[in-house]
């Protein structure tokens, strides 16, 4: 792994960050499509991802930590347990995180979305429903970007 992959990882999540702050600040206030809700939690879902891999390759780079190869989960655990905490990632930060990845997962599987209101209804195969709003989704912008500059601040970039 090059010393510069962590660096290049985080460019990424904060290019994605933009993408989605536009769409939900700029583009989505002025044609109010719903479907731009799921093209934008999906832009902040792969900033998150962007970022924790950063955090986990400059760690892995450290010798902090060890990973996984092929094994997402168990190298998002040792994100958890033994570097949120090096990031000053707080409980309710990892939570939101979740619920994030939670709704993009569900998203994927979803047999059915449809449109209510202001609000995208993601239907899962036990009929379980996730909303996701345009407020959700600035919610989880605002996370995406405390986590790239706690992450930036953690590099020593800050």
């Amino acid at each position: 792994m090059t010393s510069e992959k962590h660096l290049e990882s985080l460019q990424r999540a904060i290019a994605q960050i933009r993408i989605a702050d536009h769409m939900i600040y700029v583009t989505y206030p002025v044609i109010k499509d719903k479907r731009l809700l799921l093209k934008t939690i999906d832009h902040i879902y792969e900033a998150l991802i962007l970022t924790i891999n950063s955090i986990l390759q400059y760690d892995f780079l450290n010798r902090r930590i060890n990973l996984y190869k092929n094994n997402a989960q168990e190298n998002f655990e040792v994100f958890i347990q033994k570097c949120s905490k090096r990031y000053n990632i707080t409980f309710e930060d990892i939570n939101e995180l979740k619920e994030v990845l939670a709704i993009v997962e569900s998203h994927k599987k979803s047999p059915m979305e449809f449109l209510r209101k202001e609000q995208i209804v993601i239907m899962s195969e036990s009929l379980k429903t996730t909303l996701i709003d345009a407020e959700k989704l600035k919610k989880y912008l605002g996370l995406a970007k405390k986590l790239v500059e706690k992450t930036r601040f953690g590099f020593g970039i800050g």
